[in-house]
């Protein structure tokens, strides 16, 4: 059996949102799992120096264009939010909550939230609109608000920030198979003939 390949995500990353929708079925096509990390951008940013792509001059616009016409290629729903880019903490705790039960679970929760931001406009930012996505996903409501809001969670997800930029992750959505980096949505391609050939 072949090695989990692991995925990197935040929750504001148009381009993660879509990757996220393809890369489990791609995995499964070669006998792998998907192990899922939600990650901060905004604390890459500070290491990396970057900065979210539509505050770039000239880039911006190209983006949001390229955004959308993505989406439209892969058949996904998608909207720019009203509010972009957003603090995904909260959305990135509820994961690492629901992670410690049922990780195929919890990879449920994480769809819906990127489909509640991404094409629904609901600003997940906010814990109770969290809570509001996990209990529509069987979630029990308080439950699901005491634990992104834990001491505990929020520790383990600074744990997990720690471990992903000891690895390199500087990006979302950010893609190792074998230990091989791929970032970007654009390199999914490139994923799937990694798995299939081995390497190159």
């Amino acid at each position: 059996m072949s090695a989990n390949i692991d995925f990197y995500f935040d929750f504001s990353s148009p381009y993660g949102y879509l990757a996220s929708t393809r890369i489990d079925a791609l995995a499964a096509k070669h006998g792998r799992s998907v192990d899922w990390h939600p990650i901060l951008l905004g604390v890459v940013f500070k290491v990396s120096g970057s900065a979210p792509l539509l505050s770039y001059p000239l880039k911006s616009d190209y983006a949001k264009r390229d955004m959308a016409r993505s989406a439209r290629a892969l058949g996904v729903a998608f909207q720019l939010p009203s509010t972009f880019p957003i603090a995904t903490q909260s959305p990135a705790r509820l994961t690492v909550w629901a992670q410690q039960a049922d990780a195929p679970r919890a990879k449920r929760l994480a769809a819906a939230l990127y489909r509640a931001y991404f094409a629904q406009d609901r600003d997940i930012s906010n814990p109770d609109i969290c809570a509001d996505v996990a209990a529509a996903e069987g979630y029990q409501r308080a439950e699901a608000l005491a634990g992104l809001n834990a001491a505990g969670i929020k520790d383990k997800l600074r744990a997990e920030m720690e471990a992903a930029i000891a690895r390199g992750v500087f990006g979302s959505p950010y893609v190792i198979v074998d230990g091989e980096a791929f970032w970007g949505a654009d390199r999914l391609d490139q994923v799937e003939r990694w798995m299939a050939t081995g390497g190159w």
